[in-house]
């Protein structure tokens, strides 16, 4: 199983969640919000075959990036995935829209000629991720736990972008409404965990199997056949690296 979107560094007992995917077998692309995060967390990460570390710059953390930045750059070529990273316009990230702009368009300008994977923040600014994408070439972004209207989603979709979809999302009737829409060879499998919850406690990137069960449901297929095709929706976004 592949779990796209996943804070491993933000659990009570980060070392626990890399051996139980280690054992299990899960391939996880393990999220950061700042690159101080990300420096401190790599070397724990090395050892293990199946996480891979991304850089982030969490759009919820704008009043911080113009120091992290050189961090940032630092640690670039440490890592093929980029994330979190993205725009936040609702009520929590309103405030710093400008330092959010302003960020997310360096980062951008920085990955434009680079083979990187994009995992997006979009809230409510799903229609300004989009634009600063195409504008800065990016051929390979996932959006993850997409939220925006609908009908953005064929644009987004049509531009080449993947989606990731989480617990959370099968369990409410608008989630469930966005998954339907999207494009099948266009989605990947996330936990958003410890953020997302599954009976009660936070969700782990095992909890990933929920997905691919909804998934199996809502297409009519059984677990193997949903799992060929989430393997060769990941193979072909990690085809942009080479």
């Amino acid at each position: 199983m592949i779990d796209t979107h996943c804070h491993i560094d933000l659990y009570s007992k980060p070392e626990n969640i890399l051996f139980e995917c280690e054992k299990s077998g899960i391939t996880v692309i393990a999220m950061t919000n700042l690159p101080s995060h990300f420096q401190m967390g790599l070397p724990h990460v090395l050892p293990f075959k199946r996480i891979r570390l991304a850089l982030g710059m969490h759009p919820l953390h704008a009043k911080l990036h113009q120091k992290e930045f050189p961090l940032f750059l630092k640690n670039l070529s440490k890592t093929s995935y980029i994330g979190e990273v993205g725009l936040d316009f609702s009520r929590e990230g309103f405030s710093t829209k400008d330092l959010q702009l302003t960020s997310f368009a360096k980062i951008l300008t920085c990955l434009s000629r680079e083979k990187k994977i994009l995992s997006l923040h979009s809230r409510r600014a799903e229609k300004e991720v989009l634009e600063h994408l195409q504008s800065s070439k990016i051929r390979a972004a996932i959006f993850h736990w997409y939220s925006g209207p609908l009908a953005l989603i064929d644009k987004i979709a049509g531009a080449g972008y993947y989606f990731s979809i989480n617990p959370a999302m099968i369990q409410s009737e608008n989630g469930q409404k966005i998954i339907s829409r999207i494009p099948v060879d266009k989605i990947l499998p996330e936990t958003d965990g410890p953020f997302t919850e599954v009976s009660g406690r936070p969700s782990k990137p095992s909890d990933v199997a929920l997905v691919y069960h909804f998934l199996s449901k809502i297409w009519e297929k059984n677990l193997v056949e949903v799992d060929k095709i989430i393997s060769a929706n990941f193979q072909r976004l990690i085809s942009h690296l080479k």
